[in-house]
């Protein structure tokens, strides 16, 4: 009985703390997959004759074939729980930089050679509870972000179709009917949905139309909910975004697109108006730690002949 590390993970020391070693490169005899990146398609699983399940040590799932999966009779878990901390902390430090011009800010001051400093302040910088923060997809990561941005003072509105009635009475924060209102309302928008059929594509030209002018856009979910990355150029050019804010890209890494290209120039029409991140929201040392071991820990489960946790499709007979 063996787990198999497709990808990324050089040296599986926690892995095998936490399975007693039985960690193997022999694809004949794995019985779970532990999967990073690895894409896990019908002809990959065909290599694997004893396999019953495949853990994903991340959130998202878009490369994984649930229906060959389903094919298989086999489980599929991802892990969830961890780094919400992580994630929520990121979202709340870019909508505190937006706010407050830091980047922004940063940028113009290498500038300022006619004796004045101070003076060089930027109109549209509102006060924080002037500012109405809007989140798409209220889940796990997307309430811990509201539950952070009211306590520290913003006006929190979210929309998302698959919480009950009521949730945003728990919460203490706004609640929209559908999503164009909350464009409309909203100073600043956060994504964090996960990547769905839906929610494909979904942030595009039609999206940023409906947004208030002068608003700015976040997203630490998945790179792909954003339909194209050279969208926000123009919107950035003539105002009608002050900014954008990402974690995730629609290709990782990025291509040469005209926005990465321009960001990595530091053109003068970006002015610390455009920040990416690695996709790194995820990460501290603990909670990659967190991660690896909740992963580790289901893939015994499954071994051990035990329902796991997480289980996004599970076995026929089960």
């Amino acid at each position: 009985m063996t787990i198999y590390i497709t990808d990324y993970i050089q040296d599986p020391d926690i892995e095998k703390g936490v399975l007693d070693h039985k960690i193997s490169k022999n694809k004949e005899t794995a019985e779970v997959l532990l999967v990073w990146h690895q894409a896990i398609t019908k002809e990959y699983l065909k290599d694997f004759p004893k396999i019953k399940g495949v853990v994903r040590y991340g959130v998202g799932y878009d490369m994984v074939d649930l229906d060959a999966i389903k094919e298989r009779n086999i489980y599929f878990c991802n892990t969830p729980d961890y780094g919400t901390d992580e994630v929520s902390d990121t979202v709340i430090g870019m909508l505190m930089n937006i706010a407050r011009g830091i980047t922004q800010y940063d940028h113009a001051c290498k500038r300022y050679e006619d004796g004045t400093w101070q003076e060089n302040t930027l109109p549209n910088i509102k006060r924080t509870s002037d500012i109405n923060f809007g989140v798409i997809g209220a889940g796990r990561i997307g309430g811990s972000i509201l539950r952070k941005a009211k306590a520290i003072g913003f006006n929190c509105y979210f929309y998302d179709p698959y919480k009950d009635s009521g949730y945003e009475k728990m919460l203490g924060v706004n609640r929209t009917e559908n999503q164009d209102e909350l464009l409309k309302i909203a100073d600043i928008i956060s994504i964090n949905t996960p990547l769905t059929d839906i929610t494909r594509g979904m942030v595009d030209e039609n999206f940023i139309s409906n947004m208030k002018t002068g608003a700015s856009f976040i997203n630490a979910a998945r790179g792909e909910i954003v339909s194209d990355i050279d969208i926000f150029i123009d919107p950035i050019k003539n105002c009608k975004l002050s900014s954008i804010a990402l974690d995730v890209l629609p290709q990782e890494p990025p291509n040469n697109s005209t926005l990465i290209s321009s960001w990595k120039n530091n053109e003068e029409w970006i002015s610390g108006k455009v920040i990416i991140n690695p996709h790194t929201s995820y990460f501290s040392d603990k909670a990659y730690i967190e991660m690896r071991t909740s992963a580790a820990m289901n893939a015994k489960k499954i071994i051990e002949g035990k329902i796991p946790k997480n289980i996004i499709v599970t076995k026929a007979d089960d």
